[in-house]
């Protein structure tokens, strides 16, 4: 009996996705609920799991595809692995156990009971069970009889080896002077980044505008409290605790930043939730930090560090990712010294942190060395004017060059 994959409900308004990868090949066993495939959405990629027990059958959409909620997309055939390809019935004669085979093996005849760990022997060194006397309760193998058989087919004689394969073909050298194109299609999500950035240019009327920062005092503290802030929280102090908060101090100082424009109306907010760009394997996603004035920087770390791994494993859910009043995009981490980032509507602005650099400044009058980082606010100027952006990443500077500053709320 066969039992059908169908595409799940993937999140509200989305009604499609790609198949981005197979997770399993017909005639592999599949644990329930077990991942057998892989969509790819706008924004994330879904695994799909399975519905039951058994082995997976034949797919009914490849990779590529674009398939609707709801769709079949496979099978899974009930019934366990040896389902998936029952061995023919022994022979009449008796025959002498084989020596071990490199080719795959048939599972053991359905009328036998093997104990999985007596089943896995077998498959792994190609017996036939049925030639295998059996010591255990009413006549049942046991490891001991499995073993004995495969010591005694290793002292036989061997067979002649089987002739070789011929070998490929190998690919044509690339000759002096020959230029070669290579075409892959976009990925959903890279086709929605691609599509959300130009209409963003389209609409927004962008301005960037920069400052820098002295690392100092952060970097400081970060080396003095580290240790007792991982072993204490369970996750590293990084620098986008401090960044948050000192965004959440500025916003509430500067409302314009945080708000956005929706028809003729401008909105307002009394919360800041801060979309936090990440890496995954098909691109940026942004999930959201939601009421960030209300965290500790642990809460905050906490839930950066979340979103970090699991944007890698593929496993954000979409909810994580609407919404946000605000964005902070932290291109250092890939070595980006300065940077115009492009606002991710309807938010009004985007800022956009750097690598740390040593370079001279002056201090009290003397040129000294500073761990410096330049500050990049990208926003639409509709909403928020040239003094309004200016101010804000003034105040940030301030707060992150003296974060106690943080503690009593200047």
């Amino acid at each position: 009996m066969a039992t059908e994959i169908k595409v799940p409900t993937l999140g509200e308004s989305i009604t499609e996705a790609t198949i981005g990868e197979w997770l399993k090949k017909p005639g592999e066993a599949v644990k329930a609920d077990e991942p057998v495939a892989s969509l790819e959405t706008d924004k994330v990629s879904v695994e799909v799991p399975s519905p039951v027990a058994g082995v997976m059958g034949q797919y009914a959409a490849q990779v590529g595809d674009t398939v609707q909620v709801g769709a079949v997309i496979g099978s899974i055939e009930e019934g366990g692995a040896a389902a998936a390809a029952p061995a023919p019935a022994p022979a009449a004669a008796p025959a002498p156990a084989p020596a071990p085979a490199s080719a795959p093996a048939e599972e053991p005849a359905g009328d036998l009971t093997l104990s999985p760990s007596v089943r896995r022997m077998v498959l792994e060194h190609g017996l036939d069970p049925t030639q295998i006397k059996g010591t255990g309760k009413d006549g049942r193998l046991t490891k001991e009889d499995v073993q004995q058989a495969i010591e005694a087919a290793r002292a036989k004689p061997a067979a002649a080896p089987a002739p070789a394969p011929a070998p490929a073909p190998a690919p044509a050298p690339i000759q002096a002077g020959e230029r070669r194109e290579e075409r892959v299609r976009m990925t959903r999500l890279r086709q929605t980044i691609a599509t959300r950035l130009k209409e963003a240019q389209n609409t927004a009327a962008m301005l960037t505008t920069f400052n820098d920062v002295d690392m100092t005092a952060v970097m400081e503290a970060r080396a003095k409290y580290k240790d007792l802030f991982e072993k204490k929280h369970g996750v590293r102090l990084g620098f986008m605790g401090f960044f948050v908060k000192a965004a959440v101090q500025a916003l509430r100082d500067i409302p314009a930043v945080n708000g956005s424009i929706e028809g003729d109306e401008i909105v307002y907010r009394d919360y800041v939730d801060v979309s936090v760009a990440v890496s995954a394997p098909n691109g940026l996603v942004v999930p959201v930090v939601r009421d960030a004035q209300d965290l500790s920087v642990a809460g905050i770390e906490k839930q950066i560090a979340d979103f970090g791994k699991r944007a890698k494993d593929g496993t954000l859910k979409m909810e994580e990712m609407r919404g946000g009043t605000f964005t902070i995009s932290n291109g250092g981490v890939f070595g980006s010294l300065l940077s115009t980032p492009i606002i991710n509507p309807p938010q009004s602005a985007v800022l956009g942190l750097h690598r740390i650099e040593e370079r001279p400044v002056v201090r009290d009058g003397q040129i000294v060395i500073r761990p410096m980082m330049y500050l990049a606010l990208s926003y639409d100027h509709r909403l928020v004017d040239g003094r309004e952006a200016v101010t804000f990443l003034v105040a940030l500077k301030d707060a992150i060059e003296d974060p106690t500053r943080l503690l009593i709320d200047l």
